[in-house]
């Protein structure tokens, strides 16, 4: 094991979080979240589990943060595509918009265990942190979604939900769980072959017609 050497600057420990991070980042592209623990998180970088306890005291912390990060590029390449007076159609929003999900489908996984898993084990101020920048980014879209959509600022954050839940469900039918292939094997049933962005773009587009006034 390689010599610990304990972060001192608040520098120093983002760089700590960041190794962190990184390592439950390449853990869960290959590995079910139940898998992933403090021990597994310690063994990959090379330190003790006290050493990685004096940067989080739960997985579902890492998980908390990474899904902040997630949530930013997120937001980010919305906010990126669809400029104020861009002048894009409706259909050509639903287009962009279901791109930018397709490209971070990793965001609606994450959501799939945020609420029933990840918020359940975390400090009160790492969650409020979290809780502040997601409202953050929904006054940032209530602001930018009326200056190109015929839409009331009150209506922009039931739409984000409403695309949200439905990408966060489903990205998880997309998702290939071998236990489920097996299983449907086992009655001779075929997975079906689902197009998260084609999906979405229907989606996204039903729901800008109705949300707009």
């Amino acid at each position: 094991m390689a010599e610990f050497i304990r972060a001192r600057s608040a520098e120093q420990k983002e760089q700590r979080l960041d190794q962190i991070k990184d390592a439950v980042r390449r853990q869960f592209a290959t590995r079910p979240y139940h898998e992933i623990t403090l021990t597994t998180i310690a063994d990959e970088l090379g330190w003790s589990r006290a050493n990685l306890y004096k940067y989080v005291c739960t997985k579902e912390e890492v998980f908390l943060l990474l899904t902040a990060d997630e949530l930013d590029a997120y937001f980010d390449a919305l906010l990126a595509a669809l400029p104020e007076g861009c002048g894009l159609a409706p259909d050509v929003i639903a287009e962009v918009w279901a791109g930018i999900a397709n490209a971070h489908q990793e965001y609606f996984r994450l959501g799939d265990l945020l609420s029933t898993i990840i918020e359940t084990n975390v400090s009160v101020e790492r969650l409020a942190d979290f809780k502040g920048a997601y409202y953050d980014r929904v006054a940032d879209m209530r602001e930018r979604l009326p200056q190109i959509l015929d839409m009331a600022p009150e209506r922009v954050e039931p739409l984000l939900l409403a695309i949200y839940y439905h990408a966060v469900g489903f990205v998880s039918a997309c998702w290939k769980n071998p236990l489920v292939a097996e299983a449907l094997e086992a009655i001779g049933h075929e997975r079906p072959q689902l197009d998260f962005r084609a999906e979405m773009r229907d989606f996204i587009g039903m729901c800008l017609s109705h949300y707009a006034r």
